[in-house]
């Protein structure tokens, strides 16, 4: 069964939300991009299991593009998000056709193709299934992390990501946890960071961000002045740890 974190407070998507272009290959997929294309530096969103038309992540992309950056938001989960009210096609029934190993293979093209267009850096960030949650996508930055395909990373509310994973990182990495997170809740999250302390060669930032719950770095209520101001402060935490870190 999914988690109610994992998938709470789904997303009105929207195929034309954002101030960027939706193409129909790059890197063999379909994806939204935003911001300059001669730009030397790129990132790489992956969204959660409601994909790349979710308006919020959309919206994410433009920002992070304003601050100098090319941005792709590919269509991991190929135009089939999960629906949470259909119960004809449980979670677990979903993430089946959604698995993390498909993610990371299909997201090597697309590093790729970024460094054939004269990119020198990539950074990537994974929410939840991109970070991995019981929905898979966190999880697939860190494979791309752990096989030294990236110059940075960043996980926002992941889950399903093990200490071993962690250990295996090649690249800085930026986990931003949430309080109330039975996915990756605060004790799991120090252990990550204590594995990261072990590993001198690899610079770590690590923070837990107070009254919130799984997923509001991208999830949240735009209504809310408070979810907002938590969201704005992830995605700044974020966008600070790729200037450290892409050249």
């Amino acid at each position: 069964m999914a988690s109610s974190l994992c998938c709470s407070n789904p997303p009105n998507l929207s195929a034309t939300s954002g101030e960027g272009t939706v193409v129909d290959d790059f890197g063999g997929i379909k994806s939204y991009i935003a911001g300059s294309v001669d730009s030397k530096r790129a990132v790489i969103l992956i969204s959660d299991v409601y994909g790349f038309e979710a308006p919020n992540l959309r919206k994410i992309a433009d920002k992070v593009a304003a601050c100098g950056y090319f941005v792709v938001v590919p269509d991991f989960i190929h135009g089939d998000p999960f629906k949470l009210d259909d119960s004809t096609r449980p979670f677990p029934v979903w993430l089946q056709s959604h698995t993390t190993e498909k993610g990371f293979e299909e997201a090597k093209p697309v590093v790729a193709a970024l460094k054939e267009k004269g990119v020198s850096s990539v950074g990537a960030a994974g929410y939840c299934w991109g970070g991995m949650c019981s929905c898979k996508l966190a999880k697939v930055v860190t494979e791309l992390a752990k096989a030294a395909e990236i110059q940075a990373a960043v996980l926002l509310h992941p889950s399903l990501v093990s200490v071993d994973d962690i250990r295996e990182v090649k690249c800085p990495i930026a986990i931003l946890g949430a309080e109330t997170d039975h996915l990756s809740p605060p004790e799991l999250v120090k252990q990550y960071e204590e594995a990261l302390a072990e590993k001198s060669e690899v610079d770590y930032f690590v923070k837990i961000f107070p009254g919130v719950a799984h997923g509001w770095a991208v999830r949240y209520k735009v209504d809310d002045a408070t979810a907002v101001q938590k969201a704005d402060e992830a995605r700044n935490d974020m966008v600070e740890w790729f200037n450290k870190h892409l050249v």
